[in-house]
């Protein structure tokens, strides 16, 4: 197995986390009380459960890097995530920044994921 990091993000409820991120692509590979797994391809996000968790004061994050961000951003606006610049979930949309295109998702639980990819 390659060296692999993964984020280690908060969730209210595995359940709706489950349903949420099934929307763009990732199932459930683990899971029992206190974790959760979900992988889509080779990306992996875990979650821990924090029921009494402030989507508002969440500052958990990581970065996503992506081959094609602006496909996957497609994924998320057909699952039906809107582009705001208040509320959970929500999106906003790429930019070139540099020679990289930068996007976010923020979750229902406030967790921000920078989508990331070269352009």
């Amino acid at each position: 197995m390659a060296d692999l990091a993964t984020p280690n993000l908060p969730a209210r409820d595995f359940d709706r986390t489950i349903d949420f991120y099934g929307t763009l692509g990732f199932a459930a590979t683990h899971r029992d009380d206190g974790w959760l797994i979900l992988t889509r391809g080779d990306l992996v996000l875990e979650f821990f459960p924090d029921p009494g968790l402030d989507p508002e004061s969440s500052s958990f994050g990581s970065c996503l890097r992506l081959d094609d961000v602006d496909a996957f951003y497609r994924v998320c606006l057909d699952a039906g995530l809107p582009e705001a610049t208040s509320g959970f979930p929500r999106l906003h949309p790429p930019r070139q920044e540099g020679d990289l295109r930068i996007g976010a998702l923020l979750d229902p639980d406030g967790s921000l994921l920078r989508l990331i990819g070269r352009d």
